[in-house]
């Protein structure tokens, strides 16, 4: 995955957001943050992988990949507010149960939160990249995803959004 044009696009993102909407002297990090455990909770909704109770299936692929795309969105921002930038390698395989992935970055989203450090950052890139791998995606859908929905986030700033 191309991690620097990604997080050149996000900061594009997030540099207009913050200007158009004065935010640009503000700590944004709880914020951002908790944007992205929402996310991570509306993509374990949408998987539907803990309801135990339920039959109904998981989303289409698609609104699935959509979901998670826009947890990546966070957590790039959340790395350019810190001044960290995730760097591509290879991922020792973890086989988990979907639900133990989830709780996986849950986890490392916390010790992130609690450090802001380079180590913690890369702990839970590694990890969301390993649910994304769970959930069957490939590096290429998730670029292709991710550029369609900065300009969805784009089009929506153009909105008023």
């Amino acid at each position: 995955m191309d991690w620097p044009l990604l997080y050149d696009m996000q900061r594009m993102l997030d540099e207009r957001i913050e200007t158009e909407h004065g935010l640009m002297h503000e700590d944004l990090f709880n914020r951002k943050m908790l944007a992205f455990l929402v996310e991570l909770g509306e993509l374990a909704n949408e998987t539907r992988c803990f309801k135990f109770w339920s039959v109904k299936p998981s989303a289409p692929a698609e609104r699935v990949l959509e979901e998670y795309v826009d947890g990546l969105h966070f957590l790039l921002s959340l790395g350019l507010d810190c001044g960290l930038f995730y760097e591509s390698r290879e991922l020792p395989a973890v086989e988990r149960p979907l639900v133990e992935q989830f709780l996986a970055v849950f986890r490392a989203a916390e010790r992130f939160g609690a450090t802001r450090g380079r180590k913690e950052y890369e702990r839970l890139f590694d990890d969301y990249l390993r649910l994304g791998v769970a959930l069957g995606f490939s590096p290429d859908e998730i670029t292709t995803a991710y550029r369609r929905k900065n300009e969805v986030n784009h089009k929506r700033q153009n909105e008023r959004y």
